[in-house]
């Protein structure tokens, strides 16, 4: 006998189980795929610092999230021209966030910032 004729036929009933089996193992994939992929170790949700620094005993950071001053948020708002205004001062404009944030320690004086709120701006 010669290995062409010693093959199986197909049959229906076989295609049928192969296209079960592989629906099945599919749908497996399909369903362990998230829990799978939740075990993974998460990445920190907080930006290194580009900038930190101590400034007039105040601690002041600035990373790609936004300028914070002792942990807490410093509203900022970039201008069309590249400066930055902050919600401590609207009146005026710095060259970069980390002037502006020493700005904003210089105006706030032991007071501290208020906790982060919804924006109220529409």
């Amino acid at each position: 006998m010669s290995a062409a004729s010693a093959a199986v036929p197909l049959t229906r009933r076989a295609v049928l189980r192969t296209a079960f089996t592989a629906a099945v193992l599919a749908g497996t994939a399909a369903a362990l795929g998230p829990v799978l992929r939740s075990r993974r170790p998460r990445q920190t949700l907080t930006p290194a610092p580009l900038s930190e620094e101590t400034y007039r005993g105040r601690h002041i950071a600035v990373d790609r999230a936004g300028v914070r001053i002792d942990g807490r948020p410093l509203h900022v708002m970039r201008r069309a021209d590249g400066s930055y205004l902050s919600g401590v001062n609207h009146f005026q404009s710095y060259p970069t966030r980390l002037e502006l944030a020493r700005a904003a320690v210089d105006e706030l004086g032991s007071a501290q910032l208020a906790l982060a709120s919804a924006p109220h701006h529409g």
